[in-house]
């Protein structure tokens, strides 16, 4: 999962966007962001769709298998 962290933080500061807009915007909370991309805990499929469609990307690409 620490590819996953990886991606998210990535993608979040390509595209300019604080923890607390990504949170505002797709409805996880602060703290689940902030988790999974320090790597402290793992991501539910359904937030990992939410998050593939709001960056635009695919699921495998933000899990690292690209």
């Amino acid at each position: 999962m620490r590819e996953l962290g990886s991606r998210i933080r990535k993608m979040r500061k390509r595209e300019g966007v604080s923890i607390e807009k990504l949170s505002k915007e797709t409805g996880i909370s602060v703290g689940a962001i902030s988790y999974w991309e320090n790597g402290k805990s793992d991501i539910k499929g359904d937030q990992l769709i939410i998050l593939a469609q709001y960056f635009e990307c695919t699921t495998d690409y933000l899990l690292g298998n690209d």
